[in-house]
């Protein structure tokens, strides 16, 4: 049983690295890629399984040059073609980081693609990359949030949507009302940030682009009228000028004494382009200047160095920092003396 196992997959690896004519491949490069894969056989054995399966399969051989040269019929009724080991590594690589960001649809979709790169990987026992793929992990930076769910048939309607460039009919949660709307929209584009994806999209009836939490669409019907075709818009733009901001975004100076672990990350990993940090004396802190995007973003970065940081520009989020901290000693204090009833 175990040998004919080994010889089916030997015949699937086999078809599987045969390009479809006009692209041909070599018997001696069949053999050398065959033996990479870990099958331990010889030319006379491949080339008695190129005529065994030479019928059945539709292949070409040929003959006019030494050695001889295969290929698959244009339009055979299988799909055999095998993925390269970088192609398979990448795919196996992007899985786990695709896993955290992609609505749980959309990566449901490319499940088989991943499944075929890890048995790839799983039985080139032999291959350089594979051991890689075993050595390797991705990391997000920070606390990684789970995707927030969102209805496969939600999905369907709005990549429908937007492909074909066809108007929507949404019912959606109102964050900041707490109410569900109906709404008729022109989508324009898809964002997806961290564990939450966006539909960018005009409200029928007005010209503003706003974004949608996908998640928050309870319902999602792709309606037969086209969408109004905005030529100008530019979601790039969009990102750096209105995405998750009240308005149009600007960059301000960041000031601030930091702390010497904080100083050494931001070295190797700086804030932007623009960016300086000088030695306090007679102190092992150090003076960071930096241009950074005036968006709430960054503001939550500075508040998770906590202790490790002195903000002084810009003034507004001193004031900012300061509130947020004298709410927080209030919220420790009345629970303290609730502890003490």
């Amino acid at each position: 049983m175990s040998q004919n196992r080994d010889t089916l997959l030997r015949l699937f690896a086999l078809l599987r690295l045969i390009p479809t004519y006009p692209g041909y491949i070599a018997t001696t490069t069949l053999l050398e890629k065959l033996r990479e894969r870990g099958f331990a056989i010889d030319m006379r054995t491949v080339q008695r399984d190129l005529n065994r399966l030479s019928v059945p399969f539709s292949l070409l051989c040929d003959e006019s040059i030494t050695p001889y040269r295969w290929s698959l019929t244009q339009g055979a009724p299988l799909e055999l073609r095998d993925m390269d080991p970088a192609t398979a590594l990448a795919l196996h690589l992007a899985e786990g980081h695709l896993a955290s960001v992609l609505p749980q649809s959309v990566f449901d979709l490319l499940a088989p693609q991943f499944r075929r790169a890890r048995g790839y990987l799983d039985c080139s026992a032999r291959n350089e990359l594979a051991d890689w793929a075993r050595r390797v992990r991705t990391l997000p930076n920070g606390k990684a949030l789970q995707p927030a769910p969102i209805d496969s048939e939600v999905w369907q309607q709005v990549s429908t949507a937007l492909l074909e460039h066809k108007r929507l009919r949404v019912n959606y949660l109102s964050r900041s009302k707490e109410e569900v709307k109906t709404l008729e929209l022109h989508p324009l584009g898809f964002i997806t940030r961290h564990a939450i994806s966006y539909v960018i999209a005009s409200v029928e009836g007005y010209d503003d682009r706003r974004q949608f939490a996908l998640h928050r669409i309870q319902q999602a019907e792709c309606l037969d009228s086209s969408a109004n075709n905005d030529a100008c818009f530019d979601i790039d733009h969009f990102l750096s000028s209105n995405f998750n901001a009240p308005g149009s975004l600007k960059e301000v100076e960041l000031v601030a004494d930091i702390s010497p672990d904080i100083a050494w990350i931001l070295r190797e990993t700086p804030l932007g382009h623009e960016q300086q940090i000088e030695t306090l004396p007679d102190s092992d802190w150090h003076r960071l200047r930096a241009k950074v995007r005036d968006d709430q973003e960054t503001l939550w970065w500075v508040f998770g160095l906590n202790s490790h940081i002195r903000v002084y520009e810009p003034a507004r989020w001193t004031v900012t920092i300061l509130d947020n901290l004298n709410q927080a000693m209030k919220f420790y204090e009345n629970e303290a003396n609730y502890g003490k009833r």
